[in-house]
């Protein structure tokens, strides 16, 4: 399980450097996603299952929706049909393809069962959940929710004047 650790530790290290040293936003964003599930695999076996399905739901789904959304709003760079061809070269996705079936086969791997005992851990329900974010933490999500839509606005206000004056 340690040597499962590393290599979902190390994958999400270089995904994290892809991210950061791709030209092209999309290919960053696939990056991020495979980064993002390398992360929960290393909640899933640090034995914190219900927040590695929060990151998978929450960041690897909406934020990433979020991310394409913006993308596809500023329009920047080459033309659709240029921009089409590049994706479809399977150079663009071998990098997040390698790295997204290592990071499946050792989910795979994590959620097989195991030949001895292990120890029970109650489960934590979505009343549980709902109590604790919007009773004690409330201000805190609410807080994110408007860093979020104030990003989003920022985002597109930049690359709406970036390219009206280009």
């Amino acid at each position: 399980m340690h040597a499962l650790a590393l290599l979902a530790a190390s994958v999400t290290i270089i995904g994290a450097i892809m991210v950061i040293t791709r030209k092209v936003a999309v290919h960053a964003v696939l990056y991020l996603v495979v980064t993002l599930l390398a992360l929960a695999a290393l909640l899933v076996m640090l034995g914190a299952s219900f927040a590695a399905m929060l990151e998978i739901i929450i960041y690897a789904g909406a934020i990433m929706v979020l991310f394409v959304f913006v993308i596809m709003m500023l329009n920047l760079g080459q033309s659709d049909s240029a921009r089409e061809k590049e994706w479809l070269r399977p150079r663009a996705w071998l990098g997040p393809g390698i790295l997204a079936a290592i990071v499946c086969a050792e989910l795979l791997y994590c959620i097989s069962p195991f030949s001895g005992s292990l120890p029970t851990i109650p489960p934590i329900t979505a009343h549980d959940v709902g109590l604790s974010l919007f009773g004690r933490y409330v201000l805190m999500v609410e807080l994110v929710s408007f860093l979020l839509l104030s990003g989003l606005i920022s985002a597109f206000h930049i690359g709406r004047n970036w390219m009206e004056d280009r």
